[in-house]
């Protein structure tokens, strides 16, 4: 059996490729210590992972992880845009401390493929939309904490093709770009907007409130359609390449309000509010690269808004007190 590690397993995007890994077959032990993450999201095939409860900043801690498996995927990270302004420090150690361990860790144990996560965070605002692999990375302005995680994820890439440049067969980065789907924390757009939607309509009010006038865009992923094009890159792609995983059905957040509306059977009116410091006006992917190898997402956002809404709705008194969630 094939063993692989996964860092950050107790997040969103690293619990669903955990299970998804397991499903495959594969032997895995799941990283996270619990600072962001959460256990409960690895409860269907807690029984049949190997589970540390490592920071992921540790390199030695991390040997014992890593020993005979075949590649880690990298996703450790402090994600979630309001802890970019709140946390910039933290969100910096973690990005640059955690990549750096990684890669030594590796090195240490012989594990010869990563796969490491970045994010679409590092064009900020792109060039050119649909947005090529090939764009330049970007850092507008140092002094504004939203960077620290697009800035995190840039110095991440670097350690990851060049600080064990010699040493790796396979390195492969991925640059993941607005994934959502149920459970996926709450300090994110699209399950503050269920929970902003839900709200108003137990009080029956519709004026809802955003940041921006609502021609802002974004090309929503599902999570599961995520998933799949990970493990696809991993096992199609190629050394030392760099792909985007996401969807390019291109929305307005207007749009997605609308979609809410429809999902929650209530009429919304969208109030336009102040835009956030360093916010990107228009952000979608080009995935032809991963097209290439097979990929091809399944979901909707219709549909996947309509599973998450579903979760959030039910959920919604259960909302944890973790303010890094």
């Amino acid at each position: 059996m094939k063993k692989c590690v996964v860092t950050g397993a107790g997040g969103f995007i690293g619990a669903y490729l955990t299970r998804a890994l397991v499903a495959q077959g594969w032997k895995v032990a799941a990283v996270d210590n619990l600072a962001r993450g959460e256990q409960r999201r690895l409860e269907p095939v807690l029984d049949q992972i190997d589970f540390w409860q490592t920071d992921v900043r540790d390199a030695k801690a991390l040997e014992e992880a890593f020993s005979d498996a075949e590649v880690i995927f990298h996703l450790a990270a402090i994600n979630g845009t309001e802890n970019f302004y709140s946390r910039p420090e933290l969100v910096l150690d973690v990005g640059l401390r955690g990549a750096l361990a990684v890669v030594d860790a590796c090195r240490a144990t012989g594990v010869k493929n990563l796969v490491v996560a970045s994010s679409a965070e590092v064009y900020q605002t792109p060039p050119m939309v649909p947005t090529p692999e090939e764009v330049p990375l970007m850092l507008p302005d140092s002094l504004n904490p939203r960077y620290s995680y697009g800035g995190s994820k840039i110095v991440s890439e670097l350690i990851a093709f060049n600080y064990g440049l010699d040493f790796f067969n396979r390195v492969q980065v991925f640059r993941p770009h607005n994934v959502y789907g149920p459970d996926m924390g709450w300090k994110h757009v699209i399950p503050q907007f269920i929970e902003r939607g839900v709200k108003l309509r137990a009080e029956n009010q519709n004026q809802f409130t955003i940041q921006g006038d609502g021609s802002e865009t974004r090309a929503f992923a599902y999570v599961e359609d995520v998933v799949d094009g990970i493990i696809r890159m991993y096992e199609n792609g190629e050394h030392r390449q760099v792909y985007h995983i996401g969807n390019d059905h291109e929305v307005s957040i207007k749009e997605v309000v609308e979609l809410l509306g429809n999902v929650l059977n209530y009429e919304f009116e969208v109030v336009p509010g102040e835009q956030a410091l360093g916010a990107t006006p228009r952000r979608c992917p080009d995935i032809s690269k991963m097209r290439s190898l097979g990929y091809n997402p399944r979901y909707s956002l219709a549909d996947g808004l309509a599973a998450t809404a579903d979760w959030y709705s039910a959920n919604l008194q259960n909302k944890p007190d973790n303010p890094l969630l």
